[in-house]
């Protein structure tokens, strides 16, 4: 299942470092970052519950980027 997340972030370096933490985040099978559209898309692994993972995905990017967002 894919989802898309509007993102709050300041430059396309953060942005690289918000996907780069998303993807390694557990029950996350892929995720793409796009800067110049705010937007993250997000697919998950089977079975996985968009509503658990999200706020897993958000945390790990707080630690790269601590001023990003990701509004659920």
């Amino acid at each position: 299942m894919k989802k898309t997340y509007k993102i709050d972030v300041d430059c396309a370096n953060c942005a690289n470092k918000m996907e780069e933490a998303a993807k390694k985040t557990e029950g996350v099978k892929d995720a793409t970052v796009n800067f110049m559209m705010l937007k993250m898309i997000v697919e998950f692994e089977e079975g996985q519950d968009p509503k658990t993972v999200m706020p897993e995905v958000r945390k790990n990017c707080k630690k790269v980027e601590d001023d990003c967002e990701i509004f659920l």
